[in-house]
């Protein structure tokens, strides 16, 4: 995330995550998981992938001509955010990046990465700041209306808890009632809170509260220290989380949604995005990246332009 979108508190505690993440091994029994940047799978699922011409000449003329396209994502700090994204060595790593890195290269482009938070990502793409956008966004009703999706994975809504928390299993938004949930602004999390913050009320319990970070390393970092009880976020880093993280437990999923790379509405970007993910997928190059991960169910059978939303 950039610096100047986040305080000084949260990019501190980002760099106090980082560091704690990456010493639980030697703090820890030889039981304990390691979490060292060795745990990083390494293995180079992209280069060897080729351009497909068919499918480079989907695109548009100004990029064909550029050989390049403007990637909107969300620069990762730390190793919080893995699967999706990390750190390691300095480069930006995980499934998201091989996921852009493998469609450039079918497409026959580059992709020339400008950071931003989550919740910029979108308005940037609308505003044409960024031709492509990707930061695990879900497929949502609101978000097809201003926006084309061309889907990748699918990853869903879940929570995981500090190890203080009682709950054994969250199987609905009533079960974290009265905890304290940090998720992130501007994302599908953050409306399901919304939409159901009058549920406690009518299921006579206590109302949950909630606090918006910008990057997951804060948020886990409030699970380890006490000040989080709950983290509402995405399924494939809270599973992978709970392996690597001491001090949390993945509490339960509630819903599944597609995900996928935005565009502008009605732009021939998202075609061809599809075209280059379905490609992939025959290839047999889509599973490679997704075993590397060690997430192979959350793989689509197609990659598909706004699918039907979850909510």
């Amino acid at each position: 995330m950039p610096v100047s979108r986040i305080s000084r508190r949260l990019v501190a505690a980002a760099v106090l995550i980082t560091a704690a993440v990456a010493s639980l091994t030697a703090c820890g029994s030889s039981s304990s998981t390691p979490t060292d940047q060795a745990a990083v799978p390494t293995a180079d699922v992209v280069s060897a992938i080729h351009a497909d011409p068919r499918i480079h000449d989907l695109l548009p003329a100004d990029i064909r001509t550029a050989g390049s396209a403007t990637l909107g994502t969300v620069q990762a700090v730390g190793q919080a955010g893995l699967p999706h994204a990390g750190v390691v060595d300095g480069r930006q790593v995980g499934l998201d990046i091989d996921i852009a890195d493998a469609v450039a290269r079918v497409l026959g482009i580059e992709w020339k990465r400008d950071y931003g938070t989550f919740a910029t990502i979108i308005p940037g793409v609308q505003n044409g700041r960024y031709q492509v956008g990707e930061a695990n966004f879900g497929v949502t009703e609101a978000r097809t209306r201003v926006l084309d999706f061309a889907t990748y994975l699918n990853d869903g809504q879940g929570f995981l808890g500090a190890s203080t928390v009682t709950a054994e299993h969250i199987a609905s938004l009533t079960d974290a009632c009265g905890y304290r949930i940090a998720t992130s602004p501007g994302s599908t999390f953050q409306t399901l809170l919304e939409t159901h913050a009058d549920d406690c009320a009518k299921a006579g319990k206590k109302p949950w509260t909630v606090q918006y970070f910008a990057d997951q390393g804060p948020i886990v970092l409030g699970l380890q220290n006490g000040k989080v009880d709950l983290y509402f976020g995405p399924t494939l880093s809270l599973r992978y989380a709970e392996k690597h993280i001491a001090g949390t437990r993945f509490l339960g999923e509630l819903t599944t949604t597609p995900v996928g790379f935005v565009t502008a509405k009605g732009s021939p970007l998202a075609p061809a995005l599809v075209a280059a993910v379905n490609k992939l997928i025959t290839t047999g190059e889509y599973g490679a990246i997704f075993a590397k991960w060690g997430v192979p169910a959350s793989q689509v059978h197609e990659s598909q332009i706004n699918p039907s939303a979850t909510f």
